[in-house]
């Protein structure tokens, strides 16, 4: 699904991947999808060139959800591998969470090359 490259993305984005988990019975906790999504959406509206294609990809399983947001910049995001170094933000900053928040509160979590940029992706278990 193509998202406005503004902020009014966040909030479209957030009703597509609720709508999309109250059509299945044994869905990922909502909540959490919409605010990992958000999150997702919100770094390539401010990360991104504007007027560069963003895209929600919402892939529900039986297993749960997984979530892509795919941009143009092939970039990959900043603290989202395993790796990254386990420092706490800056609590005076504003920015700065939000890749944390999808480390923390997701199953799994990435980024990925695609043709035309990256595609940063999360995936929530089925609620039991």
């Amino acid at each position: 699904m193509g998202l406005p490259h503004t902020t009014v993305a966040v909030p479209m984005a957030r009703a597509m991947i609720r709508a999309a988990l109250a059509d299945i019975e044994a869905s990922a906790d909502s909540d959490t999808a919409e605010l990992l999504t958000a999150e997702l959406v919100a770094n390539a509206v401010e990360h991104t060139p504007c007027g560069v294609p963003i895209e929600l990809v919402i892939e529900l399983l039986p297993t749960g959800c997984h979530v892509e947001v795919h941009d143009a910049d092939p970039a990959p995001p900043g603290e989202l591998s395993p790796a990254a170094p386990a420092h706490a933000p800056d609590p005076w900053q504003e920015h700065g969470r939000g890749l944390l928040l999808v480390r923390a509160l997701s199953s799994d979590c990435g980024h990925r090359p695609t043709e035309r940029g990256k595609a940063v992706w999360f995936t929530l278990p089925a609620r039991c």
